[in-house]
């Protein structure tokens, strides 16, 4: 069923485009109702306009809170035209039919980001705007409802098309659009309201736009999409691709990894982390970047194929050679100097993405879909230092074990569990990610180091070892300290721990416990 527009409610915040749906409403000899600055900027156009207080017989009020809630206008815009009930209603109380609602929301969202004081925050919360939205939309059997200026140019082009008229179909699309738009709105002002709660909320939501639609998921039968958070404007979605074609699903799901595994190092410390499906492959601090990058980069010569670099400090023209000399898909940066730039260039197929506030951030919530439902958690923030050591054995580890143990537990935070890290002098020399048994992660790492050019820098003699969680078992402690491990940092907490204590004493190596565990599934 077609709709003729005779009379349109226009009230935005955003006037970017409102001259050319203004001048196509009068084309069509449509009668325009509007709002304060609104208002005022439709009358500077020359264009005939009527105050919404002609409708309401109401002055705008209490500093514009109160302008459109009123009967006349929300009677205008839910009346059923074909109801006689409705018709008489309308008739008895001076109700006219509103047609079109074009309507645009107070920018919450750009004044959170913007940090003032939570008065201003709450001065911008739109309460009239997603009134009438809602009710346009509830009633698009009759009524046609805009809320976002980039479907100016299809309302402009539908009522070209059909003379002044919308279709049903047109109506349903904008106002599905619609409750959408409201619904982002009011969980990015509920969000802002828990900003600084960490209890989970009786309702899961979570404000996000569509940044752009990816060519496949994991695999080219699957569809994707990226999303961009409203309301943690940071990671992946936000960094800035300064060359390269964009990037897939699994590039995506990977260089957050990586993200997420170089923040945890302090950017006075060179350290460059290679991440290849979403582990790590070879972590590592040094003197320079470059020197970091060869070191983690010998960790698994073979994973760092096609891998995703992280880096937590300028990417330079020396470093930048020497990671070309290797495929690589992706290289996250804080920032890059103009020669590491021109030497990129020649791999124009390698994305470059800068992060300029890469630390800034933290993962608010993790979100996990599962058939059913959706597991939500807070970010693992958890941050293991010095003091937080627990020596349980008889040998205490040295300052420089302490080092690499911390190092090491920072790493296994990152990697799929079971997970098993051997590290020396800040630098993974072998690590098991991902197996059902921990004493296999424990072999798979040591596998892995045997991989790698010998030397005493690469040997498992003498390494530190890092467990994501608690050994269950002597066994998987056992295997480490048959590889060469001198030290062990780990969870703790089980029930056999006594029994692992006692293995360590009896093999006249330390370690301690962090009480705290890193699972990452």
């Amino acid at each position: 069923m077609d709709v003729k527009i005779k009379t349109a409610l226009i009230s935005v915040s955003d006037k970017s485009g409102l001259e050319k749906i203004v001048r196509s409403l009068k084309k069509h000899e449509v009668k325009i109702v509007s709002t304060g600055g609104t208002a005022k900027a439709i009358a500077d156009m020359g264009v005939d306009v009527m105050d919404v207080s002609s409708l309401t017989n109401f002055p705008e009020m209490m500093d514009g809170r109160v302008k459109t809630l009123h009967p006349n206008i929300h009677g205008g815009l839910l009346a059923k035209r074909d109801s006689e009930d409705h018709k008489n209603s309308q008739k008895e109380h001076g109700i006219q039919d509103i047609d079109l609602v074009i309507v645009n929301l107070y920018p919450f969202e750009d004044t959170i980001n913007s940090n003032p004081n939570d008065e201003i925050c709450i001065e911008n919360i739109d309460i009239g705007g997603p009134a009438m939205l809602r009710s346009a939309a509830k009633n698009h059997q009759f009524v046609t409802v805009v809320s976002d200026t980039d479907d100016y140019e299809d309302i402009i082009s539908e009522l070209d098309k059909n003379e002044g008229s919308t279709t049903l179909e047109f109506r349903k699309k904008l106002a599905a659009k619609t409750y959408t738009t409201t619904a982002q709105y009011d969980t990015l002002i509920s969000n802002w309201f828990l900003k600084d709660s960490n209890e989970l909320k009786i309702n899961f939501s979570s404000p996000a736009n569509l940044s752009s639609e990816l060519r496949y998921g994991e695999n080219p039968h699957q569809s994707a999409g990226i999303y961009k958070s409203s309301f943690q404007k940071s990671g992946i979605p936000y960094a800035d691709l300064i060359q390269g074609k964009e990037l897939s699903y699994n590039n995506i799901n990977d260089a957050d990894a990586a993200l997420q595994l170089i923040k945890e190092f302090d950017t006075k410390e060179s350290t460059v982390a290679i991440i290849k499906h979403a582990n790590p492959c070879g972590v590592a601090c040094g003197k320079s970047l470059i020197d970091a990058y060869e070191k983690a980069f010998s960790c698994d010569t073979t994973s760092a194929f096609g891998g995703i670099i992280a880096v937590n400090q300028t990417l330079d023209e020396e470093t930048a050679k020497k990671i070309i000399e290797v495929f690589t898909e992706v290289i996250i940066v804080p920032e890059i100097t103009e020669g590491a730039k021109k030497v990129l260039q020649e791999k124009n197929n390698i994305r470059v993405l800068v992060i300029n506030d890469m630390r800034d951030n933290k993962i608010n919530q993790n979100f996990k879909s599962i058939e059913g439902g959706v597991l939500v958690q807070s970010g693992d923030d958890k941050e293991t230092k010095d003091s937080d050591l627990k020596i349980v054995t008889k040998i205490k580890p040295t300052k420089e074990q302490r080092s690499d143990m911390l190092f090491a537990f920072k790493v296994c935070k990152h990697v799929k569990s079971n997970a098993i890290i051997y590290v020396k002098n800040k630098k993974t020399i072998g690590i098991g990610a991902g197996q059902m048994s921990r004493v296999d992660s424990a072999r798979i790492a040591s596998q892995k180091n045997s991989e790698m050019e010998q030397s005493d820098e690469n040997s498992l003699q003498d390494s530190i070892v890092a467990s994501d969680a608690f050994f269950p078992f002597a066994d998987g402690l056992l295997v480490t300290i048959s590889s060469g491990a001198k030290a062990v940092i780990q969870p703790g907490g089980s029930i056999k721990d006594d029994e692992v204590i006692k293995a360590a004493d009896e093999a006249g190596i330390s370690m301690v416990f962090t009480g705290t565990r890193h699972f990452k599934h």
